[in-house]
């Protein structure tokens, strides 16, 4: 019992190693009779499908997407395009690195005539033996109705600029001057009296009332002798009534009397002095409505040209001038200057700079005017002894605002070839 299991191993290992004999066998049966082959026929390219592109399944709800392989370039597309990016960039360089010649300046910059100098900006303006350019304001508002000059045209003193609506005015001042005219009237009056008419209504009251009193007194005294004669002929109150009624007849001719005397006097002395210090307050409103009336007409002061009209016909003026839509500011009415060959640049010089700047007529200058490359040598008028901050400014990008300048004067004589304007910006040289 014990030998059963173990015949059966060895009869299952047997078939293995029966057949490991037969192919040892076969194998060397073989390499001692080798088979002849057939010549080997020429190869022939046969062409390579293309790999298939695996198709991404669609989507579904609920499922995980599918991760797809991604077929690499091919070696001979990556060379192509490392080729196409280095000329690119050799181009860029050379476009980059090529010289560009530079454009010329617009005008020549402003340069120093003398060895030490002192630069600062000036501003082309009138020729005033004092201050600047005549600005003129109007002392009433109201819109414009009508203007008479236009910019650049000569005026003389006195000579309208524009008019101002002055209707409210107008018929102010024309009731001013009818109550002035009333007042004077009455004065006249008063100077007049007393008049015929009035004397002779006061004369015939007067005689009336002479009249009543020697009527009355005559039927008191017949009362009288009648109760003299008999007390009993007449009552005690008829005879007082009597008496009574003379009294007051005397009473109405002293009243008519005073009354004639005190309208052959005329006007009371202190009436007609009142009346005419009310003839002269509304003389004098009068007098000032009209000059009031005067202002909507705004006339020239002095003579001149009109350098700047900004009241067009229409638009509404004040005291402050006229709004400009532009630089929205007041702006003046008008700008006068004078109508001279000469011309005048204010400059401001740099409170840095004053230690360095000459004194007195000492002072030598040039301008030169912006892309024209002139210069123009200037002489000196005036210093304004008053530091004031900088308001005219250039626009330069160093420039600083946060400065103070002194303003000095200079003019100089127009060329009738060369126009140049006030207002118009210049840089001028001090000489140290």
């Amino acid at each position: 019992m014990a030998d059963a299991p173990r015949k059966s191993k060895k009869s299952a290992a047997e078939p293995s190693a029966v057949k490991k004999k037969s192919h040892a066998k076969r194998a060397a049966r073989a390499a001692a009779h080798p088979v002849a082959t057939a010549p080997a026929e020429p190869l022939v390219a046969v062409p390579t499908p293309a790999p298939a592109v695996p198709k991404t399944p669609d989507p579904t709800p609920g499922a995980e997407p599918v991760a797809v392989a991604r077929q690499p370039l091919p070696a001979r597309m990556l060379v192509l395009v490392a080729l196409a990016g280095v000329i690119f960039a050799v181009i860029i360089a050379i476009i980059l690195n090529r010289p560009v010649k530079p454009q010329p300046p617009a005008f020549q910059p402003s340069a120093n005539p003398y060895p030490h100098a002192i630069f600062a900006n000036g501003i082309i303006e009138s020729d005033q033996t004092s201050g600047e350019n005549i600005n003129v304001f109007p002392e009433v508002p109201g819109p414009v109705v009508a203007t008479y000059v236009t910019e650049g045209q000569t005026v003389h003193a006195g000579q309208p600029l524009f008019a101002i609506d002055n209707s409210v005015q107008l018929a102010t001042t024309q009731q001013e001057a009818l109550q002035a005219k009333a007042a004077l009237a009455m004065l006249n009056e008063l100077k007049a009296e007393p008049r015929r008419e009035t004397l002779a209504i006061v004369a015939a009251q007067l005689t009336q009332a002479q009249a009543t009193l020697q009527t009355l007194a005559r039927t008191r005294d017949k009362l009288v002798r009648s109760t003299a004669l008999d007390p009993r002929s007449v009552s005690r109150e008829a005879l007082d009534s009597a008496i009574d009624a003379a009294k007051a007849a005397q009473a109405g001719v002293d009243v008519a009397q005073r009354q004639l005397t005190l309208t052959r006097a005329g006007a009371w002395t202190y009436d007609i002095q009142n009346q005419a210090a009310q003839y002269a307050a509304l003389s004098h409103t009068y007098a000032a409505g009209q000059a009031l009336l005067g202002k909507f007409l705004v006339k020239a002061p002095s003579d001149g040209v009109v350098l700047a009209l900004n009241t067009p016909k229409g638009g509404f003026v004040s005291s402050l001038g006229a709004y400009d839509s532009y630089t929205q500011a007041n702006l003046p009415a008008v700008v006068l200057g004078p109508n001279a060959g000469t011309l005048a640049v204010r400059v401001y010089v740099d409170e840095i700079l004053l230690a360095s700047l000459p004194h007195g007529t000492a002072i030598q200058a040039q301008m030169t005017i912006r892309g024209a490359n002139r210069q123009i040598p200037l002489q000196f008028v005036r210093i304004q002894p008053y530091v004031t901050p900088k308001i005219e400014l250039s626009n330069e990008r160093q420039e600083q605002v946060d400065l103070r300048v002194l303003p000095v004067i200079f003019h100089f004589r127009t060329d009738p070839g060369f126009k140049l304007y006030p207002g118009e910006e210049v840089d001028v040289y001090i000489r140290e």
